[in-house]
C-alpha cells in the first residue's frame, strides 16, 4: 500500500463525459469550454471566467490583462510554486517577496507595506493549503496604493472568506485543475474576474492575440476576417478536458466536505502533541484544504520525512522559499531573506490529503507520524 500526498478522484462518470465529447464534433474551442466556465462562475457567483491550459498560464494571462510589464514590481509570497512569482518575470516585471505570517502561511499585509515602492503595480496573494489570505487588509492597501489584486487561488477552490467564495474579491482570481487539486481537468487553469475590459483583454491573451468579434475589429475583409490586436499566446483549453471539469464541478461540494472532514481528524490526532504545530485556523475563513501542513519541531524534519516515505506514506514538502531557488540567486535575489518563510520550510510536511483518503490509510498516517515524533 502506497498513500500519496495528493491524486484525483475519477469516477465512471467523468470518463463518460469525456467519450462522449471524443465521439462529438468538438474536440476544443467548442461548446464544453465555455460550459465549463459558466460551470465554475456560477459556482463563485462571479462574472466572467475564462479557462486556461493550465494554472501558470492563469497566472501569466492574469498578468498580462493588468497590463504588467517593464519596470514594473509585483509582491508576492515566498512560500508558493514558484509560478506565482514566475509570471512576473514573463511580462518582464520584478518579483518582490514579501514575508508571510507565522501562523497562517500566508502572505503578511504589513510586510507587503513595507516592500511597496514607486515600481510596485500589483500584489499577487497566495492562498496557501486553500486557507484564505488577509483579504480587508490587502484589499485596502491596494486601494491607498492604486495596486491590482490577482489572487493564486490555485489552492482554494471551495473555500470562502467571510462568508463569500474565493474567487470575486479582487481584480482577477486565478485556479489551477491539476490532478492533486480540489477537482481536476488533467491539466488546466482559468481566471475569473468581475471586470468585463478584464475580461475581453484575458481571452485575447489567451488566443494569439486573436479576435473575430465584430465590435473589436479595426476593419472587416468578411466573415472568415479575424485580427492579431495583441501578442498573445496559445494557452487554450480542450474539450476534453473541459468534460471532465464539468463532471467534477458537480462533485466539488463533496470533495471538500471530505477534505475537511480528513483536516478536523488531523487536527484531533495532533493538535494535543508538543512535537507538532497544525495548521491554523483564521476566524471568519473556511479552509477548502489543498494541503495539509504540519510543522515538525523537536524532531529532524528530513529523518521524519526519509522515515515516512520508507513505510510508504508519500508526504512531500509545500514549498521551497520561491527566493532561495538557484535560479532567483542567480538574478538578484541572494540577499533576500524572508526569516519566516524560511524557518517554517526547514519544518513543514504535507501529509496525504486527498478527498478519496480512507479512514483507514489516514488511520496509518496518523499512527506512523507519532510513532516518529
Amino acid at each position: 500500500m502506497y498513500i500519496p500526498y495528493g491524486r484525483q478522484w475519477i469516477d465512471e462518470d467523468d470518463i463518460q463525459a469525456v467519450v462522449e465529447t471524443l465521439r462529438s464534433d468538438y474536440l476544443t474551442t467548442g461548446p464544453k469550454v465555455e460550459e465549463f466556465e459558466r460551470s465554475v462562475a456560477d459556482y463563485l457567483g462571479a462574472k466572467y471566467a475564462v479557462a486556461v491550459s493550465n494554472g501558470t498560464a492563469a497566472l501569466h494571462v492574469a498578468c498580462l490583462a493588468a497590463g504588467i510589464g517593464e519596470g514594473d514590481e509585483v509582491i508576492t509570497s515566498p512560500i508558493t510554486f514558484v509560478a506565482s512569482a514566475n509570471c512576473a518575470l514573463y511580462c518582464g516585471a520584478t518579483p518582490v517577496f514579501a514575508d508571510i505570517n507565522p501562523d497562517t502561511y500566508n502572505i503578511d499585509p504589513e510586510e507587503i507595506r513595507r516592500k511597496i515602492t514607486p515600481k510596485t503595480k500589483a500584489i499577487i496573494p497566495v492562498h496557501f493549503t486553500g486557507q484564505p489570505c488577509a483579504m480587508d487588509e490587502i484589499h485596502a492597501i491596494a486601494k491607498e496604493y492604486n495596486l491590482i489584486v490577482i489572487e493564486d487561488a490555485c489552492h482554494a477552490l471551495g473555500a470562502d472568506y467571510k462568508g463569500q467564495k474565493i474567487g470575486t474579491l479582487s481584480d482577477m482570481t486565478v485556479l489551477s485543475f491539476h490532478p492533486v487539486k480540489h477537482i481536476t481537468t488533467g491539466e488546466g487553469g482559468m481566471i475569473m474576474t468581475e471586470n468585463e475590459e478584464l475580461y475581453e483583454r484575458l481571452k485575447l491573451f489567451r488566443t494569439h492575440g486573436i479576435t473575430r468579434k465584430p465590435s473589436q475589429l479595426e476593419q472587416c475583409d468578411g466573415p472568415w476576417y479575424y485580427e492579431q490586436q495583441v501578442l498573445g499566446y496559445n494557452y487554450r483549453i480542450t474539450d476534453i478536458q473541459c468534460a471532465l471539469g464539468i463532471s467534477q464541478m458537480k462533485k466539488l461540494d463533496a470533495f471538500v466536505a471530505r477534505r475537511r472532514e480528513i483536516a478536523a481528524r488531523y487536527d484531533q490526532a495532533f493538535g494535543a502533541m508538543e512535537g507538532i504545530k497544525v495548521p491554523f485556523q483564521a476566524e471568519g475563513c473556511h479552509n477548502s484544504w489543498h494541503l495539509y501542513v504540519i510543522q515538525v519541531l523537536d524532531k529532524n524534519r528530513k529523518e521524519v520525512f526519509d522515515s515516512l516515505i520508507e513505510r510508504n506514506i508519500g508526504v512531500n514538502v509545500h514549498y521551497i522559499p520561491v527566493h532561495t531557488q538557484p535560479y532567483y540567486r542567480a538574478h538578484g535575489y541572494a540577499e533576500v531573506v524572508c526569516p519566516n518563510a524560511e524557518l517554517v520550510y526547514s519544518r513543514f510536511i504535507s501529509l496525504p490529503m486527498y478527498a478519496k483518503l480512507s479512514e483507514e490509510e489516514q488511520d496509518y498516517v496518523i499512527e506512523q507520524v507519532k510513532s516518529l515524533i
